[in-house]
């Protein structure tokens, strides 16, 4: 019987988990959709101020801006990682974490050092417990991030790289390609390509905007001239950048949750079945040896 107990309490154990990841699961199936129409509702003015900041980038012959300017030696390299708060993600934190840390142990092993900005307490937990002190972190809004946090890291990284302080600019997330996949992203932040303005979302390439200097471009008349309205652009087009891949990953956090308890919950009902199968053999198992005890001992008082 003492087996009997321990299998009921754990049917019960398993039961009470399983009441756990269903409710998360359906937690974050009704944040998931929000999150997308936020993430999806950002996507046209980032578009929109890519392709406003490519065409002024191509009428203007040749520009001063600061952030436009790919630097000769890199000694500094930024990396943004954007995570979660919170676990039971399934691999959500994980990769990006160990991703980052081996880019930034064989930059520094190059003589290059690294400085982090951490968005998420698992990033953030992470990374200080293995002595690495983010410059920035921002933690208890990873599920609905806001424009300040935005504003901050962008100027934070604009102002370093036109000191000459940061050299370039890494960022890490996880883009959200549907309610159910998500897709781990990377993207050079600075020295901004022409890749990165002329295709939106695209793998992020080395180039230095040096290709596209010099083309003409006769849909627009600028004033006072096309590199001062590009010094208005740019860091509009860094915090753009910043602010939809917080969203993006927002909406990847609740779909990778929403997908892991999915899979725990599912798993708890195959533990549960399993359980409660060892359970019934068990319990007919005792009736057996009861009822065999019960007839020896009959059968012993018919003998005598």
């Amino acid at each position: 019987m003492a087996n009997l107990r321990e299998i009921k309490a754990r049917i019960d154990s398993v039961k009470s988990t399983m009441q756990v990841t269903r409710t998360m699961e359906m937690i974050s199936t009704a944040k998931i959709r929000r999150a997308l129409e936020r993430a999806q509702e950002a996507e046209p003015y980032k578009e929109a101020i890519t392709h406003m900041l490519s065409h002024v980038a191509g009428a203007s012959a040749r520009s001063d801006e600061p952030l436009l300017q790919r630097h000769e030696a890199e000694r500094c390299v930024l990396f943004i990682l954007i995570a979660s708060d919170r676990g039971m993600a399934g691999g959500f934190n994980i990769q990006p974490q160990r991703t980052v840390q081996r880019e930034m142990e064989n930059l520094e092993k190059r003589g290059v050092s690294c400085e982090l900005i951490t968005c998420g307490r698992r990033p953030t937990e992470y990374f200080t417990a293995r002595g690495r002190q983010p410059v920035l972190s921002f933690q208890g809004n990873s599920s609905e991030p806001t424009m300040d946090d935005a504003d901050r890291i962008a100027s934070y990284l604009m102002d370093g790289y036109v000191r000459n302080v940061i050299d370039r600019v890494v960022l890490y997330y996880s883009h959200a390609r549907n309610r159910v996949d998500q897709e781990f992203v990377t993207e050079q932040v600075l020295p901004v390509t022409a890749h990165d303005l002329v295709m939106v979302n695209a793998p992020r390439e080395p180039e230095a905007i040096t290709p596209i200097e010099g083309q003409r471009n006769s849909e627009y008349e600028f004033e006072p001239s096309a590199s001062q309205v590009l010094g208005f652009l740019m860091p509009a087009y860094i915090r753009t950048i910043i602010y939809h891949a917080l969203l993006d990953s927002a909406a990847a956090e609740h779909g990778a949750r929403r997908r892991a308890m999915q899979s725990a919950t599912d798993n708890a009902k195959e533990v549960i079945t399993a359980l409660s199968r060892t359970y019934n053999r068990e319990r007919q198992g005792s009736i057996t040896t009861e009822l065999t005890e019960i007839i020896a001992g009959a059968s012993a008082l018919e003998d005598k």
